[in-house]
């Protein structure tokens, strides 16, 4: 078949009889395979801040308020001796990127992403468990993965070993503002519909009771039955206040109620796990394989929606699907949709993928947006992480 791997047994036959110093160009990966697959050494992190005209609306959640300041981004690039430069979005603070956690990587062999994973972890005085070097572990390991792909000329669901390319996305939104009633909310619901989204979110717990239940109440009435209704209350309520609020809200028939309770209440997360029919999703606040196992361990959470580059990057959020998954638990990961989706094709049990819609201020302005159709996104096939930035809004917007 055009494009197939025609690589038969007389072939290794003769690779075998040459010693093995052949080198076969196999369809879809660089001209030289053994080059493309070591020798790749890492020499140097640099960070790209961009800060971009206009201004971000005023907004909060249960727990704070945001924006009312230029759009700003950053990019992370991973530079190697063989030329290839690896890119990612990353989390965590500069000195913490460029110092402790790359001062493990640098002059690594870069095709060893789970040993490259190990020294950053492991290479410490101890362990570090949680907090801002585990996102700057992230923020590296997936740049790791994009000179990987780009090495190899395919798309990083590929070498991972791919399950789906075609993954179900929700609107993230519904956030409070100033002047921001029920018919502003339900405006808003629906123009994500409007842009192809089947399931939307809201944020709920930073009204009373009351007024939220009737917020849910009004979306639901507008969208109707066949449209999925999240909220997030933002780790913003009390276990007792989230049963009571989930039972008013039931019968609105909730897709999933996220982060009700504090990150480190799991038996509060539990608790209201076990008083409700609505799915509970937990995560968002925790970190690596050993945190999502808390998790699953203290029957917290229905989904896990831990984010991929703060939880440790492709190589550790695969261990964590990986965890989740002997429970049949699905796992839906928190914001960065870009860094997500390639590790979202390559796992069983994806459920769906958090992407901000329209306002291109809430991800990196040279980025080009999600396409959505009908609930879906297509994973790109372009190398790497298929990260396809405008290199000169780039060159325009950096600071």
């Amino acid at each position: 078949m055009p494009g197939s791997l025609r690589f038969n047994r007389r072939d290794a036959l003769k690779l075998a009889a040459a010693g093995g110093a052949a080198t076969v160009a196999l369809p879809g990966l660089a001209a030289d395979v053994g080059d493309a697959l070591r020798n790749i050494r890492i020499t140097e992190v640099r960070l790209i801040d961009l800060e971009f005209p206009g201004k971000l609306p005023v907004q909060w959640n249960a727990i704070k308020h945001s924006g009312g300041g230029p759009p700003r981004d950053r990019i992370l690039e991973l530079h190697t001796d063989s030329g290839i430069v690896g890119r990612s979005r990353p989390k965590g603070p500069r000195e913490v990127i460029e110092g402790e956690a790359f001062a493990r990587l640098r002059g690594q062999d870069l095709m060893a992403p789970e040993r490259l994973w190990d020294r950053m972890y492991r290479h410490n005085r101890k362990s570090i468990a949680k907090g801002i070097y585990i996102k700057a572990m992230g923020s590296l390991d997936v740049a790791v993965w994009d000179v990987i792909g780009k090495a190899l000329n395919l798309p990083v669901h590929r070498i991972l070993g791919t399950f789906r390319t075609r993954i179900p996305v929700y609107a993230a939104g519904g956030y409070y503002a100033d002047g921001k009633g029920p018919a502003e909310l339900v405006r808003e619901m629906e123009s994500y519909v409007e842009e192809g989204f089947r399931i939307v979110k809201m944020k709920v717990g930073a009204a009373p009771m009351a007024e939220d239940v009737a917020r849910v109440a009004a979306v639901r009435k507008a969208l109707g039955d066949d449209i999925g209704i999240m909220l997030d209350a933002n780790n913003g309520m009390r276990a007792y206040e989230a049963i009571r609020f989930g039972r008013a809200v039931e019968k609105y028939r909730p897709y999933w109620f996220e982060e009700p309770v504090m990150p480190d209440d799991f038996s509060g997360s539990a608790e209201v796990r076990r008083a409700l029919d609505v799915p509970i999703v937990a995560g968002e606040n925790e970190y690596t394989r050993w945190g999502a196992r808390d998790l699953v361990d203290a029957g917290s959470a229905d989904i896990l929606n831990l984010d991929v580059v703060k939880a440790g990057g492709i190589t550790e959020y695969r261990k964590i699907a990986a965890l989740a998954s002997a429970y049949h638990i699905p796992v839906a990961p928190h914001g960065t949709v870009h860094m997500s989706m390639q590790t979202m094709a390559s796992v069983d049990n994806g459920l769906i993928m958090e992407v901000y819609p329209g306002a291109r201020a809430y991800f990196n302005p040279t980025l080009p947006p999600v396409e959505v159709r009908d609930g879906f996104t297509t994973v790109p096939e372009t190398p790497g992480l298929g990260l396809e930035f405008d290199e000169s809004l780039i060159a325009r917007y950096r600071v």
